[in-house]
C-alpha cells in the first residue's frame, strides 16, 4: 500500500487551511498515494488551549461543508482519506470525530474520540463529549482501518480492541506538542514516550501504525501560557515497531510511504501474541483500579 501523510502548520483562516490541505492531497495522490491521513482538527487552530464558548462556532454537522469538500477530493483523486473534524451533533453536543472517505467520495465510517484529556492548554473536556461508537474498525477498499484520535494513542486497551476486531492498521490523527515552561530534557522525554508507546501498539498487535501530528507554534489566546509548539514527528511504524518513516519536528511535510501489508501475516505467525493471550485471566482490566 502507498500511504500519504500531511503534517501541516495551521493558521486562524479555516478556508486557507482547507485549501492548502486539498492541494497537498492532490499532490500526494498524483505521487501514487492510495490512503492519505490528515492530522487532528486540521481545519483550524487547536482551539482547546482555552475554554471559550465562541469556539463552538467552528463545529459543523456531518455531513456538512467540510465533508462535502473532502468527499469531493477523495472522489476526484480516487483515494481513501482519513480526516479529523469538530462535529456538531446537536446544539450543546459536540465530538472530536474522524471521518473516513472511500475512493468514490462516500463516507466509509466515523470514529468519535473516546479518551478526552483535560490538562493545561488541552481543555478538551470543555468541548468534546466522549465518543459512543466504540473501538470499531472502518472497512475500506484499502483494508480495515483502526482509526482513533490523539489521546486514544496512549491506551493499549483501545489498540488491542481494534486489532481483535480485525483492524489491519492503527491510525491516529494527532495534535500534541511541548509546553514551553518544561525544560528541554522533559520535552524530549515526552516526545520519545509518545513515539515509544505507539510503536509498542504496533508490536503487540502485529500491524502497522500511523500517527500524523500537526507542527509549528500556536499562541494561547488567553496568554495564560506561552502557547504550544507542536512537535511534528509524524511517523509510520511497521508490525515489529520498526520506523518506516518519521517526519521532522519543525517542518511541514507531505510524504508517500510504501507499506508491505502482506508482511503482517508473517509477523503474526512468527510472534503469535493473539494466540497466546490468557483471556480468562484478564477480567480485572475492566476495573478502574485493583487494590
Amino acid at each position: 500500500m502507498k500511504l500519504g501523510i500531511i503534517q501541516q502548520h495551521n493558521i486562524a483562516d479555516v478556508d486557507s487551511n482547507r485549501k492548502r490541505l486539498i492541494e497537498k492531497i492532490e499532490k500526494l495522490a498524483a505521487a501514487g498515494a492510495e490512503l492519505i491521513v490528515l492530522q487532528e482538527l486540521h481545519n483550524s487552530l487547536y482551539f482547546c488551549q482555552t475554554e471559550d464558548v465562541n469556539c463552538f462556532d467552528l463545529a459543523e454537522p456531518i455531513p456538512g461543508c467540510s465533508t462535502q469538500a473532502y468527499s469531493a477530493v477523495a472522489r476526484r483523486c480516487h483515494i481513501v482519506l482519513v480526516t479529523s473534524l469538530f462535529e456538531k451533533r446537536a446544539a450543546g453536543l459536540y465530538h472530536n470525530t474522524a471521518v473516513v472517505f472511500e475512493k468514490d467520495g462516500s463516507i466509509a465510517g466515523m470514529y468519535r474520540k473516546m479518551h478526552i484529556p483535560d490538562d493545561p492548554a488541552y481543555y478538551e473536556k470543555f468541548y468534546f463529549t466522549p465518543g459512543d461508537l466504540g473501538f470499531t474498525p472502518i472497512d475500506t477498499s484499502v483494508g480495515r482501518l483502526g482509526v482513533m484520535v490523539c489521546w486514544d494513542q496512549w491506551y493499549p486497551e483501545a489498540a488491542r480492541l481494534m486489532a481483535m476486531k480485525g483492524a489491519e492498521m492503527l491510525i491516529y490523527p494527532t495534535a500534541i506538542g511541548y509546553e514551553s515552561s518544561d525544560p528541554v530534557e522533559e520535552q524530549q522525554r515526552q516526545r520519545e514516550a509518545w513515539i515509544t508507546v505507539q510503536r509498542g501498539h504496533a508490536v503487540a498487535n502485529g500491524i502497522p501504525l500511523v500517527a500524523v501530528n500537526r507542527v509549528g507554534h500556536e499562541e494561547d489566546p488567553s496568554h495564560a501560557t506561552h502557547g504550544i509548539d507542536f512537535w511534528g514527528s509524524s511517523f509510520i511504524a511497521g508490525p515489529q515497531g520498526e520506523l518506516l518513516y518519521q517526519a521532522p519536528q519543525d517542518q511541514e511535510t507531505e510524504q508517500v510511504i510504501d507499506i508491505d501489508m502482506k508482511r503482517c501475516e508473517n509477523v503474526r505467525r512468527w510472534w503469535p501474541f493473539l494466540r497466546d493471550r490468557r483471556c480468562e485471566a484478564y477480567g480485572g482490566i475492566t476495573s478502574r483500579y485493583l487494590d
